[in-house]
């Protein structure tokens, strides 16, 4: 079971959202030192997320996003904090947490890393 879930419904269609999805993506990859793959399908998009310490996914449909993280031992004592920061970045990229609708559900929070001193490629996308 994941330490951290998050969900937010929209109604931007599935083309607006993998936009988004995207450019979250290339923002976890710059900010908080993320490995990200990003796989398009037909009904949703999957972004897989992994650094030492957590790994998740993201996916991306017509209307929603659900976010799923595991967190390792050191930093669970840190959750409530990354929980936060993560659900503060999906509402920021979604245009506010007005967007988001009230039965949204965010059980968990993140921590913003500090940027890499080296950059990563950008997400890649999976045929």
């Amino acid at each position: 079971m994941p330490d951290i879930h998050i969900q937010r419904d929209h109604a931007l269609g599935l083309a607006h959202a993998r936009k988004l999805a995207f450019k979250w993506a290339e923002s976890a990859e710059q900010d908080l030192d993320m490995e990200c793959t990003y796989e398009e399908g037909k009904t949703s998009d999957l972004v897989s997320f992994t650094r030492s310490g957590v790994n998740g996914e993201l996916r991306v449909t017509k209307d929603s996003f659900k976010l799923e993280a595991r967190l390792g031992f050191l930093l669970g004592a840190f959750k409530e904090k990354i929980e936060r920061e993560i659900v503060k970045n999906l509402d920021e990229l979604l245009g506010g947490p007005e967007v988001a609708h009230e039965h949204s559900r965010a059980v968990g929070h993140p921590v913003k890393a500090k940027p890499a001193a080296a950059k990563k490629a950008p997400a890649r996308k999976k045929a």
